[in-house]
C-alpha cells in the first residue's frame, strides 16, 4: 500500500495542503492504586493473592477532549417487568462512584423498527450511518464457537430456531452474525422477517471452540492465570484425604499443556472482543439502544472485579471494546447455551473416586460457578442482563428483545479532572416507589478509552479486516471515470464525509484524519492496491465554515488490473477515535 499525492476538497473551489504525520504510541504505564475490594465466589471464594490486572493499577489519564458527555441508557420496569413510561428528568438520580451527577440531557425513546433500506447503486455507495436519523430498534444473535463446547452449539441453534418461529415480534430488525476463530462471520444482514434467520441457521455448523480438549484442571488455571484457588483445593480435605498430596495442577502448569492452554485463552479474548468491537462499530452510527443476544458457553478470562481487564495488549483492545458498546448504546445479553448444569462437590463424598477425580470435579464446579458470574458481571457492565443454568433459553432470548423496544437515556458531563485511571460505577435510582431501573454499571476511563491515538493503527487493522461495515463516521464512496494506460487502468473515485461526520479539535481547529483505501481481488482476496493518506490541518475561520456547509470530499485514484474486486474504503478520525468504513464493488473492463 502506497501513499500518493491528492486532492482534498470541501467545496469545489477551496484547496488544502495536507501533512502527513503518524503518531507512535506506547503501552499505558503501570502506576499503584489501591484495589478496589474483590467479588466473593460462593461456594469457593477466591483468595486475595490472585495474579489479576485491574485498569485501576494503568497510569493516569489524560483527556483529549475539554468536554465528555456520558450518555447512559436505562430501562425502567414495574414489578410485573412492564416497562414504565411517562417519568421525567427530576424522577431520576445518577451517581458516580457513589456521588450525585447533574443531569444535562434526558430522552425518553420509543424506536422505529423501520427496517433499515439503504440506497443501492452501480457507482455509489453509503455505509449504514448514512439510513437517518431516527433512533431504531435492533437485536444481533451472535453465536459463539470460541468459547462455547462443540454439542453445546447445535442445542443454542436448536433453541433460537424454536424462538424465532413463535416469539419474535413483527417488524423487528434481526441479524445472525457467528463469532468464530477466524473472525466473525455474517450469517445474515438485517432483516424484519424471522424465517429468513431461521432458514440460515439451518445451513450453520458448528466449530471446534478453542479450548475444546483441554484438560478441565487446564482450563480453570488458563482462566486465572495460575493454579485452581487454594479455596477450592482446601474445600476438598474432607472429602478425598488423597487430594491433600501434591496438587495435580501443578504438575499440569510445568508441562506445555498448560502454557499451550493460555496461548489458547489468549486467542479465545482476543476473537470474543475483537468480534464485540466490530459490531458495535458497525451499529455506532445507528441512533438508538441496541441489543447483542450473546449465545455462548463461557466468558474467555476471570473477572473478579468489573475493574479487571486480560493485562498486556490485550487490555487495550478489552477496554476499547467496552467504550465502543457503551458509544453505540448496546448492551450485551450473554445466554449460557450448556443449559442446566450442575457440579456439586459435596457429591464426591460418596463416588469413592481418588484425588485426581475430585480435583477435576472441584474444577469444574468453580470453573461453572466462576463463569457464571462473569456472565453476569460482563452483562451488568453494558445494562443487558445475563440467563444461565436453565433449559429454557428462549427467556433469555425474549427479554433481550423485549429491552429495546423502550427506554431512558440520562447525560451527564463527566469531571475531567479527575484523572486516575480505572472502573467509574454508575446507579441510576429513581424516587419513584416499586420500579426497577437497569442501566450499565459504570465505564472504564483509561487512557484506551479517553486518548484515541493509544489505538489507533490496530483500529485501523481491525476496520480494513472487518466483515462488517463501520458508521461512526457516515461515508458515501462513488466511482467516477476509468483511464486505460498500459496494463492497469486508473479507476478515479470520490470519498464523501457530511459536515457533521468530523470534529475539529482545540483552539486552532485542527483536524486530524487517517484515510486507508484497500482494494482486494474478488476472486482470491489478494490486495491488488491501495491508498494510504493522513490529513492533518489547523482551520481558519472560512475553512471552518466551509467544511460544516459542505463537508469533506476526497479524491484519488486506484491502479487496477482488469477484473472484480472489493474495495474498502476507511476514515478514523483521529480527535475522537471515530470510524467509518464503507464497501464499494468495482469490476475494472
Amino acid at each position: 500500500m502506497r501513499q500518493r499525492l491528492l486532492v482534498l476538497f470541501f467545496c469545489p473551489a477551496l484547496l488544502i495542503s495536507l501533512s502527513a504525520a503518524q503518531r507512535k504510541t506506547a503501552p499505558a504505564p503501570r502506576g499503584k492504586s489501591a484495589p478496589p475490594p474483590a467479588r466473593t465466589y460462593s461456594p469457593m471464594s477466591l483468595p486475595g493473592r490472585y495474579n489479576v490486572a485491574h485498569a485501576y493499577e494503568e497510569g493516569k489519564v489524560e483527556f483529549k477532549s475539554e468536554t465528555v458527555l456520558v450518555q447512559v441508557p436505562m430501562i425502567v420496569s414495574d414489578k410485573a417487568g412492564t416497562h414504565v413510561h411517562g417519568l421525567g428528568r427530576a424522577d431520576f438520580t445518577v451517581l458516580e462512584d457513589g456521588k450525585p451527577q447533574k443531569i444535562a440531557t434526558f430522552e425518553e425513546i420509543e424506536p422505529s423498527r423501520a427496517p433499515l433500506d439503504l440506497p443501492k447503486g452501480k457507482t455509489q455507495f453509503v455505509n449504514l450511518a448514512a439510513a437517518g436519523d431516527a433512533p431504531r430498534s435492533i437485536v444481533v444473535f451472535a453465536l459463539d464457537t470460541v468459547n462455547t463446547p462443540y454439542l453445546d452449539q447445535y442445542y443454542g441453534r436448536k433453541q433460537l430456531i424454536e424462538y424465532l418461529a413463535d416469539h419474535v415480534a413483527s417488524g423487528q430488525v434481526l441479524s445472525l452474525v457467528l463469532i468464530t476463530s477466524r473472525g466473525v462471520k455474517v450469517i445474515h444482514d438485517f432483516t424484519a422477517d424471522p424465517g429468513e434467520l431461521i432458514k440460515a441457521l439451518q445451513n450453520v455448523k458448528g466449530e471446534i471452540p478453542t479450548m475444546q480438549g483441554v484438560d478441565v484442571d487446564v482450563q480453570a488455571a488458563a482462566v486465572v492465570g495460575r493454579d485452581l484457588p487454594d479455596s477450592a483445593v482446601a474445600s476438598l480435605n474432607n472429602i478425598a484425604p488423597r487430594a491433600q498430596t501434591q496438587p495435580a495442577l501443578e504438575d499440569f502448569l510445568r508441562n506445555g499443556e498448560a502454557t499451550l492452554a493460555r496461548m489458547q485463552q489468549d486467542q479465545a479474548i482476543e476473537h470474543t472482543m475483537k468480534a464485540f468491537l466490530t459490531i458495535a462499530w458497525s451499529l455506532s452510527g445507528v441512533p438508538g439502544k441496541k441489543s447483542i443476544i450473546w449465545a455462548t458457553g463461557g466468558f474467555p478470562f476471570f473477572i473478579d472485579s468489573p475493574a479487571a481487564v486480560p493485562g498486556g495488549h490485550l487490555s487495550l483492545l478489552y477496554e476499547r471494546a467496552m467504550q465502543a458498546l457503551n458509544d453505540a448504546e448496546i448492551s450485551v445479553y450473554p445466554v449460557d447455551v450448556r443449559g442446566l448444569v450442575n457440579y456439586t462437590v459435596s457429591d464426591l463424598s460418596s463416588t469413592g473416586g481418588g484425588s485426581s477425580y475430585a480435583r477435576s470435579v472441584a474444577a469444574r464446579a468453580w470453573l461453572q460457578d466462576s463463569t457464571q458470574e462473569m456472565l453476569r458481571d460482563f452483562a451488568e457492565m453494558t445494562g443487558g442482563r445475563a440467563f444461565y443454568n436453565s433449559n429454557d433459553l428462549e427467556k433469555g432470548y425474549n427479554r433481550a428483545v423485549d429491552d429495546s423496544s423502550s427506554y431512558y437515556v440520562v447525560g451527564y458531563y463527566l469531571d475531567t479532572s479527575n484523572t486516575k485511571p480505572g472502573w467509574r460505577k454508575l446507579k441510576v435510582k429513581t424516587g419513584k416507589p416499586n420500579l426497577e431501573v437497569r442501566a450499565r454499571s459504570g465505564f472504564f476511563v483509561t487512557r484506551a478509552t479517553v486518548d484515541p491515538d493509544l489505538t489507533r493503527q490496530s483500529d485501523i487493522t481491525y476496520a480494513l479486516s472487518s466483515p462488517f461495515d463501520s458508521t461512526g463516521i457516515a461515508l458515501t464512496a462513488k466511482w467516477r471515470n476509468t483511464v486505460a494506460g498500459g496494463e492497469k487502468r486508473k479507476v478515479n473515485f470520490g470519498l464523501l464525509v457530511p459536515p457533521d461526520g468530523i470534529l475539529a479539535q482545540g483552539s486552532h481547529n485542527h483536524v486530524n484524519l487517517d484515510v486507508r483505501i484497500m482494494a482486494l481481488a474478488k476472486k482470491d482476496g489478494k490486495i491488488a492496491d491501495g491508498v494510504s493518506e493522513t490529513i492533518e490541518a489547523d482551520m481558519n475561520a472560512d475553512t471552518l465554515a466551509k467544511l460544516r456547509a459542505d463537508g469533506l470530499a476526497y479524491n484519488n485514484l486506484l491502479e487496477l488490473s482488469p477484473g472484480e474486486y472489493v474495495v474498502r474504503f476507511v476514515v478514523r478520525d483521529n480527535g475522537t477515535g471515530k470510524v467509518g468504513r464503507v464497501t464499494a464493488p468495482l469490476t475494472v473492463n
